[in-house]
């Protein structure tokens, strides 16, 4: 059978397949550590389970409006004015069936074969395919651990042409978990300006912020700034409705209602209950979203102390989202493996815990540790890490 050239070009998603394998070992009997998934563990809140199962029983199973209920559009509405004093209008969101299904009506309603879209490394690993599914092509923009993995406009200025449409921004990060300053983002936000990009500012893990740290969107820099922004964001991460798939848009009218057309011809709308229990999410107490953040960051402060004194494995502290992500290269060398990649197979098959390769991220030589499950899973995790590191170092 002969494929489109659309589908030949894409790269399966790694960090569900290194979940595949872990499943398949498990499957087996093995005692099997997944630190893989990009999901929290916490059961989605009662009160929202309880608003879907009284719309179920309420009858409200049919077909919504394809960009959504508008009640749903406008517990969004109202969440940005709220925690962002950013002011929007109905007719500037979409809701789509997670936040990954809205940035690919982004890219299908914005990006023509040809335009170049900027996509700065390390990157979430579905960025550059779903601009490769446009026809778009990724421009990779390399960032390091010496500026916390955060981009310059220097770099952006090498690399921008005139064939260049978009900038992808994601702060909180997956994976580095690193987090933009407003100050870095209104220097960013006037270079797209300047250039005439559009922003992409992808905000899925705004609530899960540690320390003194502070989320800020790039749409809240200026007005100039915001009217250039597509913010991307959605319930999974900040309510723990992954599995739900409820995602949304917002941006320019003419922008979303384009996305809202593409949107009729693939998935009719979201799913009906799903978007009763996402109102719910908005529109209810937050107090679960507060406690999840409060687990996650001691988690994270307990996991990073433990993981920084494994040989082999340095690693920036991260400042939000649920993911470790530190550079593995010395630890393949001194067990006398040829690559990253090949150390984390080797860990998954020998010590059973399952990491993914930062190959998938434009990033090799460094690994993602999801800390998004209990601290006794993490802290076994982490022991049997350095076991293989030091039964393996010659």
């Amino acid at each position: 059978m002969k494929l489109s050239k659309r589908a030949a070009t894409i790269t399966p998603s790694s960090t569900l397949a290194i979940t595949a394998k872990a499943n398949h070992l498990k499957a087996e009997g093995h005692d099997v550590i997944g630190l893989g998934a990009g999901e929290p563990d916490f059961n989605t809140p009662k009160h929202i389970i309880d608003a879907a199962m009284q719309a179920v029983n309420s009858g409200h199973t049919k077909y919504t409006p394809s960009a959504g209920l508008p009640a749903l559009k406008q517990a969004i509405v109202e969440k940005l004015q709220r925690d962002q004093n950013l002011q929007y209008d109905p007719s500037n969101v979409i809701v789509a069936s997670g936040a990954k299904h809205a940035l690919y009506l982004l890219f299908q309603s914005y990006i023509d074969p040809g335009d170049e879209v900027i996509i700065l490394s390390p990157y979430w690993v579905s960025y550059p395919e779903q601009v490769k599914l446009a026809g778009g092509i990724p421009v990779i923009v390399d960032t390091d651990e010496s500026n916390q993995f955060k981009v310059t406009v220097d770099q952006l200025q090498k690399a921008v042409s005139n064939k260049t449409k978009a900038l992808i921004i994601n702060s909180p990060s997956n994976p580095t978990g690193m987090i933009y300053t407003k100050q870095e983002l209104e220097a960013i936000g006037a270079f797209c300006v300047e250039h005439n990009l559009l922003i992409i500012s992808d905000e899925i893990y705004e609530k899960l912020v540690y320390g003194q740290n502070r989320h800020v969107s790039i749409a809240e820099c200026s007005d100039e700034i915001r009217k250039q922004t597509v913010i991307i964001n959605g319930v999974s991460k900040s309510h723990a409705m992954t599995g739900w798939r409820i995602g949304y848009a917002v941006g320019d009218a003419e922008l979303i209602k384009a996305m809202t057309n593409v949107a009729s011809h693939s998935t009719s709308n979201p799913a009906t209950v799903s978007q009763y229990a996402a109102i719910a999410a908005y529109n209810g107490t937050q107090e679960p979203v507060k406690q999840m953040q409060e687990a996650f960051e001691e988690r994270l402060n307990k996991a990073y102390e433990t993981l920084t004194q494994i040989p082999g494995l340095t690693c920036i502290k991260p400042q939000g989202a649920f993911y470790l992500f530190p550079n593995a290269k010395k630890a393949a060398e001194v067990t006398g493996y040829a690559n990253v990649t090949e150390w984390v197979s080797a860990l998954l098959s020998e010590e059973k815990v399952a990491l993914v390769p930062g190959e998938g991220f434009g990033a090799p030589e460094y690994v993602r540790l999801s800390y998004a499950t209990s601290l006794d899973q993490i802290e076994e995790a982490l022991s049997r890490i350095n076991r293989f590191m030091k039964n393996h170092m010659s």
